[in-house]
């Protein structure tokens, strides 16, 4: 059987988890099976508005019947958390794209789990995961308040690992440099949370044990390094439509795009989901996203085409 791209989903479950989050139970409403996922991975949440938004799933991998998302209800933010918070009730619909995950747990001897308030979710899998299968794991969350922590209850009851809670207004800031230098040399960490503590990861990480890796996801927009080049006028020729745009300075190539294909598939729109991840079939991109790796990036073969943009002066892309 086909799998859709885009699932017609049902709320089965609400519960508050922390202040401002909540989890949804999200099933088939007839109860079919729903595709395969591992920790780490996210799905896209069509919202009846038109806005997309990606969230982690927490769930057990396990259960083929239920996804399980947490969202923080963000103050200020664009819409998007809050009006999930408004249509987040038992039986209302929800459209979810298919999970994707671009941050998939790599073998290792020792795990550490850096989060940072919401950015627990996909760390939550990752260490149900590794508990269950008897591996050596330690987490490390931080957040601004203890009621703003949610599942410290289900993180404390997994088995056999060390679970150290640091809530600011309690404790200040994790000390990232004593979680590193007592790792085992086949560690592997393990961070998702706010820009602050991702570079505050980074930075320990290089400091005290620079051949450990370090896994990061980001759930704000990185603007770090984004306006080292200056932005120029290009074009973009889209091999399956035969299209040619012109994408001036101020305009992303995916705003361009969609003059011509309104339809082409987006998200964050800041280079942290990789939902308008494209390939890039000629032409050299300038790189703007907190998505591709090095390796990956010097490829060359495909782009974040919601905030990167173009070191040559035409890239043909497979759209």
């Amino acid at each position: 059987m086909l799998i859709p791209a885009r699932l017609d989903l049902t709320v089965r479950t609400v519960r508050q988890e922390a202040d401002d989050v909540i989890s949804l139970e999200l099933a088939h409403p007839d109860r079919e099976p729903l595709p395969a996922w591992q920790p780490g991975a996210h799905i896209d949440i069509h919202l009846p508005s038109g806005l997309i938004r990606q969230y982690s799933l927490h769930g057990d991998p396990g259960d083929a019947y239920a996804y399980r998302i947490a969202v923080l209800r963000v103050a200020g933010g664009r819409g998007g958390s809050a009006e999930l918070h408004r249509l987040a009730t038992p039986g209302a619909p929800l459209v979810a794209g298919r999970p994707r995950n671009n941050f998939a747990l790599e073998p290792a001897g020792h795990y550490l789990f850096v989060a940072g308030g919401i950015g627990v979710t996909p760390l939550l899998a990752m260490a149900r995961q590794v508990a269950v299968q008897g591996q050596s794991w330690s987490f490390l969350y931080g957040g601004r308040t203890r009621s703003s922590m949610a599942f410290v209850e289900e993180i404390e009851s997994l088995p056999g690992g060390a679970v150290h809670l640091v809530p600011q207004d309690e404790a200040g800031l994790p000390d990232l440099a004593a979680a590193f230098s007592g790792l085992p040399a086949d560690a592997a960490v393990y961070c998702c949370g706010p820009n602050p503590m991702i570079e505050a990861v980074r930075s320990a990480g290089s400091a005290v044990r620079p051949g450990i890796p370090v896994r990061l996801e980001h759930f704000g927009a990185v603007v770090t390094g984004r306006s080292a080049r200056p932005e120029t006028s290009f074009e973009v020729t889209l091999a399956k439509t035969r299209a040619t745009v012109s994408v001036p300075a101020g305009t992303s190539i995916l705003d361009a795009v969609r003059t011509v294909c309104p339809d082409v598939m987006s998200s964050c729109e800041e280079g942290i989901c990789s939902a308008c991840e494209t390939e890039v079939l000629e032409g050299v991109p300038d790189h703007r996203d907190s998505v591709l790796t090095p390796a990956e990036r010097a490829t060359n073969q495909y782009m974040m085409i919601c905030v990167s943009r173009a070191l040559s002066a035409h890239l043909v892309l497979d759209l």
